[in-house]
């Protein structure tokens, strides 16, 4: 393409000149400002070069987009796809086992469990939506089924779904009971788990109401000397309840400690939250706390927020170091699924003791029992 050449003094006039002649889709290339000849000292005016080329006809000429062929093009592929994968998903709801996992899942409690029909099965679904396990929702609920000889199946033979719920729940859970519920000797209790779950304020939790409730002499000792204001809010805690407090990292030191307290009634060991992964902090615990092994009652906390297969797996860690007394369950009011309450003691066959319901001092606590147990599954 012809590069055009206009010179002028005025910049608008010159490209206001080019788009007469050659159209207003010009393309300006560049211009550049000269200055004409001076004359002795005498300035030259001031000139503009305007370099333009024209545009080609052809390059203003955009394809038109016929949007309604484009359309019905959209349309065959989309038909093409559905017909592709309609065999494929008539052939799944044929054949179950071609769904996809997540989808097996999903199925009606009637085909899962048709041994049992009634009230029995209606249990047997808010036990599952609790996130309880189907096999331990069937072993729990035929505690308290008889044979429905009308069905063949298996219907309560209980007054109501709770009855029947307590009854399973006798049948296959442990419970210790409070902590003080036995008068003779001095008790120790060593709160561990993992970081976070609340062993520090649900320890204080147990002292408050030994030292307010029960009239019990109670000492605290803190092995936590990793986490930064850990011992400083366990001594907070003591100095409010006016107990004894005591921070200790030795097991040498830890055990002479136990012997000055051996009058009291009950000692209360808070450990350092480690993750059950960590085997070397979960052996520096063990080492502090291996010289009252024997006397030690190790209560495991774990939250209720916890999914099954964590809770199940911070278990079978922590008991390779340490033999687990109880099962003290924490944080309940962060969960709408307490299905763990169940779950976990079942399947480990660990008694379980506690159950923390609030951050509140010392009231939100409770002793578990087939009551309780029942009562935060069925929402009552």
């Amino acid at each position: 393409m012809e590069i055009k050449i206009y010179e002028g003094n005025n910049l608008e006039e010159l490209i206001e000149k080019a788009k007469k002649e050659l159209g207003d889709d010009i393309k300006i290339l560049h211009y550049e400002t000269v200055e004409e000849k001076r004359f002795l000292f005498f300035k030259g005016k001031k000139k503009y070069r305007l370099f333009v080329e024209p545009v080609d006809e052809e390059e203003l000429t955009e394809p038109v987009i016929k949007f309604e062929e484009l359309l019905e093009k959209v349309e065959d592929l989309i038909d093409k796809k559905i017909k592709m994968t309609l065999p494929k998903v008539a052939q799944g709801m044929a054949n179950p086992e071609n769904l996809p996992s997540h989808i097996q899942k999903v199925q009606p409690s009637t085909t899962v469990f048709n041994e049992f029909t009634g009230d029995a099965l209606h249990l047997v679904e808010q036990l599952l939506d609790k996130d309880i396990s189907p096999d331990i929702a069937k072993k729990i609920v035929m505690e308290g089924c008889g044979l429905d000889i009308d069905t063949n199946k298996w219907d309560l033979n209980t007054v109501t779904e709770k009855e029947a719920l307590i009854k399973g729940i006798k049948k296959h859970i442990r419970f210790t009971g409070a902590f003080d519920k036995e008068n003779q000797g001095l008790k120790i209790f060593a709160f561990i788990g993992p970081t976070g779950v609340g062993k520090t304020t649900n320890l204080f939790k147990i002292a408050s109401q030994l030292v307010i409730d029960k009239k019990k002499k109670v000492a605290v000792i803190s092995t936590d000397t990793f986490k930064v204001g850990a011992s400083q809010q366990a001594r907070t805690y003591a100095n409010i309840l006016n107990i004894p407090f005591y921070s200790i990292s030795e097991s040498k030191k830890l055990k002479n400690t136990v012997e000055e307290l051996k009058n009291f009634d009950f000692i209360l060991i808070d450990t350092v939250g480690r993750s059950h992964y960590d085997y070397w902090r979960l052996g520096e615990i063990k080492e502090i706390l291996s010289s009252l092994e024997e006397s030690i009652n190790h209560v495991l906390t774990i939250s209720c927020n916890y999914k099954n297969e964590d809770a199940l797996e911070v278990v079978n860690k922590y008991q390779t170091f340490f033999p687990v007394h109880s099962l003290f369950f924490t944080k309940i009011d962060e969960t709408l699924k307490p299905g763990l309450l169940v779950n976990l003691p079942v399947e480990t066959k660990l008694p379980v003791s506690y159950v923390s319901t609030g951050q509140r001092v010392p009231e939100d606590l409770k002793v578990l029992t087939p009551e309780v147990i029942a009562s935060y599954i069925l929402g009552s």
